[in-house]
């Protein structure tokens, strides 16, 4: 498990656009339980280089500057909330574990998945491009 004062920082970075973060099983069953309608992201945040470098500044940069947005947005941590982030990825099936990663679901179904290796050796624009096209199409 990471420390607190590593992961703190990185959690911080998406509180700043309105991500929650989701660190129990119950938590990740109630949030979609919640959002049975309308759209919910989550991603699956890590301490790794291509989360930092692409994968939460691409998605930050996204929701910031869309029109259109999911109706919630999530996070949880691999390597600290390890419950949550089990449960979230059996919600997350077909799609094998990885971090980072990032689910849309509309009215409850996965819709979109990005993978890690979708993330890494992209750019942070890139991905921010990326998920301003999927939220016009689903959100």
């Amino acid at each position: 498990m990471y420390p607190p004062e590593l992961v703190n920082p990185m959690k911080a970075e998406l509180h700043d656009v309105g991500f929650k973060d989701l660190t129990s099983s119950e938590e990740v069953k109630n949030a979609l339980e919640t959002h049975k309608e309308g759209t919910m992201l989550i991603l699956v945040n890590s301490v790794c280089g291509c989360a930092a470098g692409a994968a939460r500044p691409g998605l930050k940069a996204a929701v910031s500057s869309s029109d259109k947005k999911p109706d919630a947005l999530y996070s949880v941590f691999a390597g600290v909330d390890k419950d949550a982030v089990q449960t979230a990825r059996e919600f997350f099936l077909p799609y094998p574990p990885t971090s980072p990663s990032m689910a849309l679901f509309k009215d409850g179904k996965l819709v979109h998945f990005v993978e890690r290796h979708q993330i890494e050796g992209n750019i942070a624009q890139t991905i921010a491009e990326h998920w301003k096209k999927v939220f016009e199409v689903y959100c």
